[in-house]
């Protein structure tokens, strides 16, 4: 295949696709490309990638330089793995991509291309990002929730409220835990007010989860 056909097949694929020299020239640039990053082919053309792209990766190094690694990988015929990278487009937005590459030899002049495909995860960083984060603020209220509770200062609770916290665990609304201890309505109320003031809650669903955290029931 020449470099000619090659380039007629790229444009037809709906990836971003760019094409280095093995100096990392840009050598060419698809209409996905354009589309994309908002950079022309004649705005890239004979550019090196690095300076287009400046391309960050995951860990907030940059990746994209004079010298990349991916060429020593393409002379030395290596596997090269997918990778995610953060690019800048012509706008000044950062948009995060995933790149796959291929490696392309000329039989006729011995020369040597690399293809990159890219595709906009943009979209899929962000809900990472937010999942990370929700992540971290569960744990955070986990461990705020941990610290309170071993930190508030709690009065024994007497068998009866023991119970009583029980079976509003279990899923019993207060008649049927009335019925069930043999006491009145004001009772279980006067028994849940205590309980309240020994662990120093507000009300019989924190009553309930302060006892489990505690292992009091």
């Amino acid at each position: 295949m020449l470099e000619k056909e090659l380039f007629v097949l790229l444009e037809r694929t709906a990836d971003a696709a760019f094409v280095l020299s093995d100096i990392g020239e840009i050598r060419y640039w698809n209409k996905a490309a354009e589309r994309l990053l908002g950079y022309t082919a004649e705005d890239v053309r004979d550019k090196s990638c690095h300076e287009v792209l400046q391309g960050i990766g995951p860990l907030g190094t940059r990746v994209c330089h004079e010298g990349c690694s991916l060429m020593e990988c393409a002379g030395k015929h290596t596997e090269i793995p997918n990778f995610d990278m953060s690019v800048q487009a012509r706008s000044g937005q950062r948009l995060w991509i995933n790149i796959s590459t291929l490696v392309f030899e000329n039989s006729r002049t011995s020369q040597r291309l690399l293809i990159h495909l890219a595709h906009d995860i943009s979209d899929q960083k962000k809900t990472e990002l937010l999942v990370q984060k929700m992540i971290g603020l569960s744990q955070q209220f986990v461990d705020l929730t941990e610290s309170a509770v071993r930190a508030v200062p709690i009065s024994p609770l007497s068998e009866q409220e023991v119970s009583v916290l029980r079976l509003f665990a279990s899923g019993k609304h207060s008649v049927e835990i009335a019925k069930s201890l043999h006491i009145s309505q004001q009772t279980l109320r006067n028994h849940l007010h205590h309980i309240n003031q020994k662990l120093g809650t507000h009300n019989r669903l924190e009553a309930v989860m302060n006892a489990i955290h505690r292992k009091l029931i």
